[in-house]
């Protein structure tokens, strides 16, 4: 087993570029972002010697959580990352190549977060267990714009983009500073009614610096009043809606509605296959509902971590969530920027 550091050996991106299940979440671009905000270590274990072109790989990020102690996530703040291997084997191979170091490196537990594949369950491989059930959803762009449309419910999307049109909300999309504070102003706002502490403003932005045309920021405004934002990631023939926010006063203008659709109006024209949704946690099956209607695949996701410590993480979450309640949105916002990467 070997160490590469993904952001400095250039075989990691053409590794990347090159393998059918990568995703946005294992470029150099995402690791940069998590580096450069939080001071994760990005790392990546492979079977592949040094000076050969990679044949796999698993990237992951060293994270001291005060909760659960020092660890290996494959990733953090990501929906999804799986292991860029090429069959069971390999998989089997790296796995308990890592356990090995868990134990030598005095790191408490690995997590990893496989969009599609499922572990071993037989020894050596019995330590590994589910740490959170989620699901996924994602919309195949492979068919015609209006066959995609016949698959949206008809009130709770199709009505809603009407109405944001008849009520002339303006859209405007890209990524400079001024699209970032619009859109982490509405994130505040939407964070703050879930009772949750937000990514601080320096993510977002490092995040756009690092992902530069990757990343789109799209607005709807009602007379330059912004009432709803989406944050989209490209790699290849996928599109990530990884964030969205809005002003709950106007939901009944259809804003996001209306942002989604030319979201994926616009990775059809590029090209794009898949429009990916991201996770939805099952604590919030609103949010899986609100998916179900653009006619999205719903299919499980599971993570798994080598030692089971579920329960620690999601007792500090309750607890950042009920101090949440009762601090000002100013100070949830602060707040994030101490304890957001604990969560990650």
């Amino acid at each position: 087993m070997y160490w590469l550091d993904p952001l400095h050996d250039p075989r990691w991106a053409v590794f990347v570029e090159n393998h059918a299940h990568s995703s946005i979440f294992h470029e150099p671009c995402w690791l940069e972002a998590l580096q450069k905000t939080y001071g994760f270590l990005p790392m990546a274990v492979t079977a592949t010697p040094p000076g050969r072109e990679l044949e796999n790989g698993i990237v992951f990020c060293r994270v001291d959580r005060w909760l659960t102690g020092r660890c290996l996530v494959s990733l953090p703040f990501s929906d999804h990352c799986n292991a860029l291997i090429a069959n069971r084997a390999e998989l089997q191979y790296l796995l308990g190549q890592l356990q090995n170091h868990l134990k030598s490196d005095g790191l408490k537990y690995c997590e990893l977060r496989p969009a599609s594949a499922s572990l071993p369950d037989s020894n050596p491989f019995a330590e590994w267990r589910p740490a959170g059930e989620y699901v996924l959803h994602t919309l195949d762009l492979r068919r015609e714009l209006d066959e995609l449309k016949a698959g949206f419910h008809k009130n709770c999307v199709l009505r809603k983009i009407r109405s944001a049109e008849q009520n002339h909300l303006v859209c405007e999309e890209g990524r400079e500073e001024s699209h970032l504070a619009k859109f982490y102003q509405l994130q505040l706002r939407t964070r703050r009614r879930h009772h949750l502490p937000t990514q601080p403003f320096s993510w977002f932005r490092i995040l756009a610096e690092s992902m530069g045309e990757r990343l789109t920021v799209r607005i709807a405004s009602l007379e330059r009043r912004p009432v709803a934002a989406i944050l989209t990631l490209a790699h290849k023939h996928t599109v990530v809606y990884k964030y969205g926010a809005s002003d709950e006063r106007y939901h009944r203008l259809g804003g996001t509605q209306l942002l989604l659709w030319k979201a994926i109006q616009d990775a059809k024209s590029r090209g794009a296959l898949e429009f990916d949704f991201g996770r939805s946690d099952h604590d919030n099956p609103g949010l899986a509902v609100f998916k179900d209607r653009w006619g999205a695949v719903r299919r499980p996701l599971t993570y798994y971590r080598s030692h089971e410590e579920r329960e620690v993480a999601e007792k500090g979450i309750r607890m950042a969530r009920r101090i949440a309640l009762r601090l000002p949105g100013w100070m949830v916002a602060r707040m994030g920027r101490y304890v957001y990467r604990h969560f990650a």
